[in-house]
């Protein structure tokens, strides 16, 4: 504890110090200025900073109302039908940076720090103190409603990414909310159903992000979920906020809840959730009887306030003199890190780059050229400051060199016309090119809600085979919350995706198109080629509001590697302009001791034409002794620019953690001993440069019970020495006999030790006197 806080404490009522632990209607924290403590003020979201002056200005006149305006903004509520003013709560324009399912395909740690450190200067510039994000809850199902929000269906690019936002933001004096802790897959009724993990896909899958993104940027705060965690309310979730998040990975900072997500407020105190937001009388009154009934103790109230009050001192160190926002130069960043964000997945004949020289007409296709579907919807929908439309960034790079004609091919954005279709159909056969832009549903995805299927929008889908039936020459640009099937892929030759990447994806698509700037974004999740195949599938959304995790470890790319299944687009994968060629892979140490990390130096070639960037990955391949292991897993990446010709050796390290796997029978890590398979390559399903290294393990000993068996038993040298004592002690036969003759029969025992000993060998031993031999130490 910060002594300097200790005074101020002492000098608190009991309901100063409820207040403290409460919020200050809806955006802020409590105003206690006897005590010299003036609020916080907080707002969303993870990629943009969504301001309403109405709801955060408003000295707390707010109602439930206003919340429910929050959740349930759709993408296409930017503007009012005049384009002046955001239709929900006059929110204030912001850079709309790529949402985290775009973003994530970056693999661009100092990019994302970036987006980080402007997120921060227009926080700042409003008076916020803490942004609610990143969330890095794992991609678990393509189904899910607020997939669009995170990063990856892999734990470790989740934390890696996230860490690199939340240091960008902090670094600029503006607190980080980590969320949503944890297992907040699927919006389906979020608030009632219960994941249920078990415990080494719990610690290995779904908490491993959090820990990596806490260790390597201490976020000044985290958010609890909404949803049950293997029966608890994760708001009042002690095993998970207090014994893993504080105990385990000795996190100092604060925990807050999600909104309206403490169903009980005594038991989310006791349980490690310092502060309820936002403000609830019932909260406050609930929390102040348990106090006085004893049920909550002083201590508890206080250790939670001690970290409200650090929270507070270490932000008002932090903040920094509100400055004017150049938001031009964050326009030009968002546009950036679309170009760097974007994926191409299909190039067939290189028909990208598109050449002017030799495409003259170029007929640009679908609703989404004229208005891009930019995000998400939710509470963490922004109103662009600016929106650059793909269509007339396409004019623009094209200039006087190409006749560019548009159609939107459907009516209202997503009803079938047979007119509109006609038009667009003659205006891609008098094109030497025709560039389609299909997406999914505008508001199907965001909060309290999942996606129903996987499908782009059925009139879009209709476009493109229109188009295709008289033009041989097809791009698509996908606009898309999460992974899509794509049962319409040949009948293009080309396809971007863009996911939903913010409010510079026009200008970034129209400089990937004519290859003003190479694509380099790779996928951060697996494409299917059915919903039906995908991991959750057999389980979601679950039934009598219990949600299996039946697929355990195996999740995304896990899966499809396990069950050598081949998807539509594989974990890791995008193309580009250029080509590369990887070279040579050398360890700099091909054996490790217990706790030492792997180097691994990387040698990568442009052998192309192009400038480019490569997404180097690394995995690990485990031993797979003692327990069951996904047949690959990401433990590094690295991004290197190449000019052509030119050839560079990047460095990856792979720390001793990432060597570790969680033994459920032990409740705790271990790292099994043998020759691990490093490989390196572009993506999860072409990686061509492997080696071995000699990994030493850590030393464990499995619980050993009556019913263990004898093979068991033995391989624990010294719990086995002290039953052949017991044996010897009980039968007076020699310990070399009994030795040679327990290690000669014990492959033949189908039955455990206790029924060997007594039935088979005839030893009068009993129950505790075993139990007690392979106990001991």
């Amino acid at each position: 504890m910060n002594k300097s806080n200790k005074p101020c404490l002492s000098a608190m009522s009991i309901e100063d110090k409820v207040a403290l632990l409460t919020g200050n209607g809806l955006w802020k924290t409590a105003h206690l200025p006897a005590h010299g403590i003036e609020p916080l003020t907080m707002t969303d979201g993870t990629y943009g900073v969504r301001y309403s002056p109405e709801q955060i200005d408003n000295d707390g006149n707010w109602s439930i109302t206003d919340f429910l305006g929050v959740v349930n903004q759709h993408a296409d509520d930017q503007t009012d039908k005049k384009g002046s003013e955001a239709l929900f709560g006059h929110t204030l324009p912001a850079t709309c940076f790529p949402n985290g399912s775009a973003l994530a395909c970056s693999w661009d740690n100092e990019l994302v720090e970036q987006m980080g450190q402007a997120l921060a200067r227009e926080c700042q510039a409003l008076g916020v103190d803490i942004l609610l994000g990143p969330g890095i809850n794992i991609r678990r199902t393509p189904l899910s409603g607020r997939g669009y929000e995170y990063y990856s269906e892999d734990p470790l690019l989740s934390g890696e990414l996230a860490a690199s936002l939340i240091n960008g933001l902090q670094g600029e004096g503006v607190g980080a909310s980590l969320k949503h802790f944890a297992c907040n897959n699927s919006e389906y009724r979020r608030t009632e159903m219960d994941s249920i993990v078990d415990e080494r896909s719990l610690h290995e899958i779904y908490l491993s992000g959090f820990k990596r993104a806490i260790d390597k940027a201490d976020p000044w705060t985290l958010m609890s979920s909404y949803n049950r965690l293997n029966g608890q309310q994760t708001s009042q979730h002690r095993g998970l906020l207090h014994d893993i998040l504080r105990e385990q990975w000795g996190y100092k900072g604060l925990v807050m809840s999600d909104w309206y997500g403490v169903k009980d407020r005594p038991a989310s105190l006791l349980a490690g959730n310092d502060l309820a937001m936002p403000e609830v009388a019932r909260d406050k009154s609930e929390l102040l009887s348990a106090i006085e009934s004893g049920e909550v103790s002083i201590d508890a109230i206080d250790t939670a306030c001690m970290r409200m009050l650090e929270l507070i001192e270490r932000i008002g160190a932090a903040r920094k003199q509100p400055r004017p926002v150049d938001m031009p130069a964050h326009h030009r960043l968002a546009q950036r890190i679309a170009e760097e964000s974007i994926v191409l997945l299909k190039n067939t004949d290189d028909l990208l780059p598109l050449d002017t020289t030799h495409t003259h007409k170029i007929a640009v296709l679908g609703p989404a050229a004229h208005t891009p579907v930019i995000q998400g919807s939710g509470c963490a929908t922004t109103v662009p400051s600016i929106l650059d439309r793909p269509l007339d960034e396409i004019i623009d790079v094209a200039g006087d060199a190409a006749d560019v004609t548009y159609s939107a091919g459907v009516a209202d954005g997503a009803t079938s016309s047979e007119q509109a279709l006609l038009l667009a159909s003659a205006q891609a056969e008098a094109a030497d090119v025709a560039i389609v832009f299909i997406n999914t549903a505008v508001g199907e995805d965001g909060e309290n809600g999942d996606r129903q299927h996987l499908d782009v929008v059925a009139s879009h889908a209709e476009l493109l085979n229109a188009v295709a039936s008289v033009q041989s020459n097809v791009v698509v640009v996908l606009m898309n919350s999460d992974a899509v099937v794509m049962p319409w892929l040949g009948q293009c030759k080309a396809v971007l995706e863009t996911f939903f990447a913010g409010q510079g994806v026009g200008r970034a698509i129209a400089n990937l198109l004519f290859g003003l700037k190479n694509p380099c974004g790779k996928l951060t999740v697996t494409v299917p080629n059915s919903l039906e195949e995908t991991p959750a599938y057999l389980h979601y959304p679950g039934e009598a509001l219990k949600h299996y995790y039946s697929e355990g470890i195996y999740v995304g790319y896990r899966y499809y590697d396990k069950r050598k299944m081949t998807p539509c687009f594989p974990f890791g994968y995008g193309l580009s302009y250029t080509s590369f060629e990887y070279r040579s892979i050398e360890l700099v140490n091909d054996k490790l001791g217990t706790g030492e990390s792997l180097q691994v130096d990387v040698t990568v070639a442009n052998t192309g034409v192009r400038f480019g960037k490569e997404i180097i990955q690394l995995y690990l391949s485990f031993p797979g002794i003692e327990l069951a292991q996904p047949p690959l897993a990401l433990k590094a990446y690295a991004k290197v620019a190449l000019k052509p010709g030119e050839s560079k050796t990047v460095r990856l390290t792979v720390g001793a953690d990432d060597f570790r796997a969680w033994h459920p029978a032990l409740h705790d890590w271990i790292v099994e001993a043998g020759c691990y398979q490093v490989k390196v390559g572009p993506s999860s399903r072409e990686l061509p440069l492997s080696a071995a290294v000699q990994v030493a393990g850590s030393d464990y000993r499995l619980p050993l019970k009556e019913d263990s068996s004898l093979v068991q038993v033995i391989k624990d040298e010294q719990a086995f020495q002290r039953v052949v004592t017991l044996v010897a002690d009980k039968s007076g036969l020699d310990q070399a006999v009994i030795t040679e003759r327990l290690q000669a029969i014990a492959p033949e025992l189908f039955c455990g030790l206790f029924i060997a000993l007594t039935e088979f060998l005839n030893v009068p031993v009993s129950r505790p006197e075993l139990l007690d031999a392979l106990r001991s130490e």
